[in-house]
Order: C-alpha cells, then structure tokens, then sequence
C-alpha cells in the first residue's frame, strides 16, 4: 500500500471542499449554503473545511477563484489557436457569455463573490484570470501596451455588465444573442479603432 503525503492529503481535501462549494454554492448560493453542508458534500469533517479555509467566505473566494480559471483557461486557448487577433478576441467574449449562462457560474461569480468578497477582491482576481488575457490579446492587436489596457478594461467591463444581466435575466438564453452581437461590435470598434498595428 502507497502511504499519501501529509501535501496530497491536503491538496486532495481542499480540492474536494473546492469542489463541493462550487456545487452548492452554485446551486443554493452562499447565504443558503452552510460550510456544515460543504464539508458533509466533500466528505470532511467542519473542522478540516475550517482548518483549510478558516471560513465560509474563503472557500466561496476558492470557489470563485476556480470559476475563473476554468474560463481562463478556455480563454487562453482560444488566443493560443492561430486566429486572428479580432476574431480570437470576440470568440474570447462569447466564450465568458455563454459561462454566463451556467447559473452556478453566474452565482458565484456574478453574484455572491462580489457580494461577499467586495470589489478590491473580485477585481484582483478577474485581473489575473481575464483581463490579463483580454490585455494580451489587444496587446498584439495595437502593440501599445497603454491603449491595450484602456481597450481591454472597457471590453471586460461591458463584458462583465453583460455577464449581469444574463445573471438577473428571466430568460438568459434568449437575451444571450443580443448581448453576443453586442460586444462582438464593441471589440471590433476597438480593435479597430486608430492606433492599431494594422
């Protein structure tokens, strides 16, 4: 029998009280969600999702922090592929919408971290997993790094009100192409806009 390190113990708890937050999180939300109800649905005791994590609010941060690098990473896919810059950029936007309509995902991230974690948070932690990637992507398209972050802000920012709006949407679905054809228009504005490269 293969003895586990105290570290893969750890990681293998923490990732399942990650896991379980997500879930419940995303499905009751956080004000309906005790951190008994976490630890119970990861299989640990309340004293290890306390001994990890402190507190409620730092496993939803957790749980936020997760949401955003699952779309992070698709993100980072999309402006791996080879398309151009324009198209690797509106694909990037419709990408994060239609996360938008995973009501879990709109919860936690559009709802209850910014609720409950506040602003300076949030923003910290959708710079490292979007923006920054956003930023990238006007990076080359202008090749200023200054008119990129002004770009990039205004793009998440209309993205991120979107992303609200199909969170508070009777009908998320149906409002998502409007959206879509929207920011679609507002990236291609931008990147067309005078000072790029091209």
């Amino acid at each position: 029998m293969i003895r586990r390190t105290q570290a893969e113990r750890t990681d293998e708890t923490t990732t399942a009280l990650v896991r379980a937050a997500r879930a419940l999180f995303g499905a009751a939300g956080y004000a309906a969600t005790s951190i008994d109800a976490v630890a119970a649905a990861a299989g640990v005791t309340k004293g290890a999702a306390y001994h990890h994590f402190g507190g409620k609010a730092p496993l939803l941060r957790a749980a936020f922090e997760a949401e955003l690098g699952e779309v992070s990473a698709k993100l980072v896919g999309i402006a791996a592929s080879g398309a151009d810059q324009g198209s690797a950029l509106r694909l990037g936007a419709r990408t994060f919408l239609q996360h938008c309509l995973d009501p879990g995902f709109a919860r936690i991230v559009m709802v209850d971290a910014p609720a409950v974690l506040g602003w300076e948070v949030v923003r910290a932690a959708e710079h490292h997993h979007l923006l920054s990637v956003i930023e990238a992507g006007f990076v080359m398209a202008t090749g200023d790094e200054r008119l990129a972050a002004t770009r990039a802000r205004l793009v998440f920012g209309a993205l991120c009100e979107a992303g609200m709006m199909l969170a508070r949407s009777a009908d998320p679905a149906a409002d998502l192409p409007l959206l879509t054809a929207e920011t679609d228009r507002l990236v291609e504005a931008l990147k067309a806009a005078p000072g790029d490269r091209d």
